[in-house]
């Protein structure tokens, strides 16, 4: 990858609050947001945007680019709290929930605001989860915290039908418990030692 030339001091600024700018009304509103509207709420003129932003999906691109930054240093240090002891897979597999769920607004972003407007960069992003998502499953079944027939693609099932910020705390709060008993038989007060397989069905 081609590295991007240095931003004289002013014009990262104007960038940086543009991505701003643009990622509150993208979120909040949907990627039908004006440029001009993103323009005035980052206090800049729209030539001034464009000359960062040619078009929207530049625009969307680089939002996208950004929040997989965040989201892959994330992943990362969830795996290095799991290789050195200090925390369970099952429980960085919660967190993860938890934090499409609940803590990243952003997700609504990947949800409906970049079909067709950033792949390339969201391809990224699912890359680096699956990725950790994988090693984070194969690590859960080692020390047996799930469900033998738990895979991946189960988790990556509850990622991507979880519920977004138009549903309440409290059911998003009661999602993420019922998740985790999808996974793993540890919450289950009826589970005896050492259980790891699914019964009935």
């Amino acid at each position: 990858m081609t590295e991007q030339p240095k931003l004289r001091a002013d014009a990262q600024r104007n960038r940086d609050a543009i991505l701003s700018a643009a990622r509150e009304l993208v979120v909040g509103r949907g990627p039908a947001i004006g440029m001009d509207e993103i323009a005035a709420a980052a206090g800049v003129a729209v030539g001034t945007l464009y000359r960062h932003f040619p078009t929207k999906k530049d625009l969307v691109e680089a939002i996208v680019a950004d929040l997989a930054v965040v989201v892959g240093e994330s992943l990362d240090e969830a795996l290095s709290r799991v290789a050195s002891g200090a925390s369970s897979a099952i429980d960085e597999i919660v967190a993860l929930l938890r934090s499409v769920v609940i803590d990243m607004r952003q997700e609504r972003l990947l949800r409906f605001a970049v079909t067709g407007l950033a792949e390339d960069s969201l391809q990224e992003l699912q890359r680096r989860g699956r990725d950790a998502v994988e090693q984070l499953v194969a690590a859960a079944h080692r020390d047996g915290l799930v469900y033998r027939d738990t895979t991946v693609e189960d988790v990556i099932l509850l990622l991507a039908t979880s519920p977004d910020d138009t549903v309440s705390s409290t059911e998003q709060q009661r999602w993420l418990t019922l998740a985790r008993r999808a996974l793993s038989p540890l919450l289950e007060p009826e589970a005896a030692p050492g259980m790891t397989a699914r019964t009935g069905a």
